[in-house]
């Protein structure tokens, strides 16, 4: 999954269907790709070996939590999170290099420890953690493939649904959050169907207005400039 929503139908697939376009917009700089092959080298899961039952250990610095996002995009709501959030460990999927390469650079700049990345598609990860391991999972403007042709690219889904209900915790929460109005209807529709989670609306103010610790992205300001409503939807794993 990635934020760039660039479509690239016409890309040849292999294997499980791909919900991202592109995964690079321009050429690198020498030092953007100093920061990828050195510094995204720190900060990448190594999936190669089996993930830790406690995924604090996956941190240098010490966390009582761990949070998912899945296709930060370029990075503002991560790095905002990672910053305000010390003590929460931040595992994050993003397959479009730029928006790597910004997070390893806000990363370093900021003397975040507390970032693990994963440059690639997110069902790489998915199947790597724990049962009911993370405490909170971001799904942010995804991908929206707007033609009806495209709509079985949507990252959300059951399917992706029934495997985050399985490695959230109990009480643990999810984000997600589009400025598409049918694919909000289809996010409902596909956590409604897994029935592992709670929605936390009560009134039509709780899903149309941005929570204060939910900074904005780029994406979100380009649906405002364009004059799209935005949603955003939170749900709480049952006990």
């Amino acid at each position: 999954m990635t934020a760039d929503r660039d479509d690239n139908s016409g890309q040849q697939e292999y294997g499980p269907m791909r919900s991202f376009g592109r995964r690079r917009s321009r050429k690198l700089s020498p030092r953007q790709n100093d920061l990828l092959e050195d510094g995204l080298r720190q900060l990448s899961l190594d999936l190669s070996k089996p993930c830790p039952a406690d995924l604090a250990d996956l941190f240098a610095g010490a966390t009582k939590d761990t949070w998912l996002e899945i296709g930060f995009g370029g990075g503002e709501h991560l790095l905002w999170q990672a910053g305000d959030n010390p003590q929460v460990g931040f595992l994050a999927c993003e397959p479009f290099i730029d928006g790597v390469v910004k997070v390893v650079d806000g990363a370093e700049s900021a003397g975040l420890n507390n970032i693990r990345l994963h440059a690639d598609d997110v069902r790489d990860v998915l199947p790597w953690l724990p049962t009911a391991s993370i405490a909170r999972t971001f799904v942010l403007f995804p991908d929206p493939w707007p033609k009806k042709r495209h709509i079985k690219r949507r990252l959300v889904s059951p399917d992706l649904i029934a495997e985050l209900a399985r490695i959230v915790r109990p009480g643990g929460e999810l984000r997600l959050a589009t400025d598409i109005p049918d694919y909000a209807r289809g996010m409902l529709a596909a956590v409604r169907k897994e029935r592992s989670f709670g929605w936390l609306a009560r009134e039509p103010g709780d899903w149309r207005a941005r929570p204060s610790d939910w900074p904005e992205t780029r994406y979100e300001r380009k649906a405002i400039r364009e004059g799209r409503k935005r949603y955003f939807l939170r749900f709480r794993r049952f006990d």
